[in-house]
């Protein structure tokens, strides 16, 4: 075997796919473009950085989502989740580590492992075809040439921008006894939508809640990045007059409760299905800069939403991230070239732990494909495969925004206690990593453990 990876992108996602890769004999090369180009967010030239938090979040693995993707990696032989537990801080339930000591732990491992070599340059451009097996982790921080070079290949019109997030609510928090299912004058299948009605006092207060939320202040690197008028903040609307947001994504016309016939609504927010589960509702036109906890008082005002469990919160920032749902197969290799795979936030994951855990997934499934294995993804009932079915297929390409690791990613499973009465809550979410944790211990049993 004389065939090599490389791997652009030194964050944490370039780091857990080389570790994955190295770990199974593969020869890897890191190329990372700091120090030789520097970017405004770092402060270090250390492989894997933490940019911002030191939080790898819950370490929860029965009740939460990111625990359990926590725990997965762990069992996956994961080198970040190995150096985060050997730097961790005090933290309550989350998994913080020493910044410094964690980013050492991670370039020391890989600056002594014997199948990787770590070069410092800049890529430019997207590597031809003599590189026969590439990974770009480059993530939200792609410098400007590459981005160029991948923004030609896949034809996206665009990589650096505000993405604008709207919030995505779990549909079983929801209240249908003040929302309905209706497309507006019933287009489509008629049904398409969750409505959610407001009257004229109800409106006029959420626009003044809107406009006199606290908002999100940008960091200094992003605020010369504009917004994309067709996606503005729902504040920024609602500041440029009070019935711009009844006239737009808000408005009421094409529809009628039919738990209230009568009704005559001022506006109306719709949430649309987010996933190919239906578990998950983005609330349309909602992208915004208010901070999260004004996003969960403001938006639990409206009519159905007073008890409501957001599985992502809004947010605006400047990324760089691909349309995957259209761009990659489902092991994370682009259509167009064979050769490539992305990973890390790059790829539309959000956060730290998203983005190793692709990482881990895109060096493996190169790993595989080296040795001439089949490659056999996560199941889908875990944490891993479910960010990667997101990722890969199970997001509308649409509408792909970036998206955190949330038990509405995984299948529904219908858990009763000894009476028969169908659970939900806690003992709901226990039900659901258990049955996560045997598949994937199914899922290493019948690839490797390393």
């Amino acid at each position: 075997m004389t065939q090599t990876l490389h791997i652009i992108g030194g964050g944490l996602a370039g780091s857990e796919a080389a570790w994955q890769a190295a770990q199974r004999g593969v020869k890897v090369v890191l190329h990372e473009m700091r120090p030789t180009r520097p970017t405004e967010a770092h402060h270090t030239d250390t492989l894997a950085e933490l940019v911002c938090s030191n939080s790898l979040r819950s370490d929860d693995a029965q009740y939460n989502a990111v625990g359990l993707m926590h725990e997965e990696m762990r069992r996956c032989g994961s080198l970040i989740m190995k150096c985060a537990d050997e730097n961790a801080v005090p933290a309550g339930g989350a998994l913080a580590v020493d910044r410094e000591g964690f980013a050492l732990a991670v370039q020391s491992a890989l600056e002594a492992h014997e199948n990787v070599e770590i070069v410092r340059e800049e890529i430019t451009t997207l590597p031809s075809e003599d590189w026969e097996h590439v990974i770009i982790a480059t993530g939200p921080l792609t410098s400007e040439p590459l981005a160029q070079s991948i923004r030609e290949l896949s034809g996206e019109e665009s990589l650096h921008f505000f993405d604008a997030i709207a919030p995505i609510i779990d549909k079983d928090s929801i209240d249908f006894s003040k929302a309905w299912f209706q497309s507006r004058y019933d287009k489509g299948d008629g049904s398409d939508y969750i409505n959610l009605g407001l009257t004229r006092a109800q409106y006029d207060q959420f626009i003044d809640d809107l406009i006199a939320g606290e908002k999100m202040e940008f960091k200094e690197w992003e605020k010369n990045t504009p917004y994309f008028e067709a996606c503005l903040p729902i504040e920024v609307m609602a500041e440029r007059g009070r019935e711009t947001l009844a006239f737009g994504p808000m408005k009421p016309v094409g529809l009628q409760n039919p738990n209230e016939p009568d009704a005559r609504y001022a506006a109306v927010v719709q949430l649309r299905q987010d996933n190919k589960l239906g578990t998950l509702y983005n609330m349309v036109g909602f992208q915004t800069k208010l901070k999260h906890g004004e996003q969960v008082r403001i938006f639990k005002t409206l009519p159905g939403l007073e008890n409501a469990t957001f599985a992502r919160l809004g947010g605006i920032h400047r990324n760089t991230f691909i349309n995957s749902p259209r761009l990659l197969d489902g092991t994370l290799k682009l259509k167009a070239r064979d050769n490539i795979r992305f990973a890390g936030q790059v790829t539309g994951c959000e956060g730290y732990v998203e983005s190793t855990a692709v990482g881990l997934m895109a060096g493996r499934f190169v790993a595989a494909e080296i040795m001439g294995q089949d490659i056999v993804p996560p199941p889908d009932v875990t944490a891993l495969g479910g960010i990667l079915n997101h990722i890969t297929g199970g997001a509308d390409a649409m509408t792909f925004q970036p998206m955190n690791i949330t038990f509405g990613l995984l299948p529904p499973m219908d858990v009763r206690n000894e009476r028969g009465k169908r659970v939900k809550g806690k003992e709901k979410k226990a039900a659901v990593s258990a049955r996560a944790l045997k598949a994937l211990d199914e899922w290493l049993d019948k690839t490797d453990r390393v």
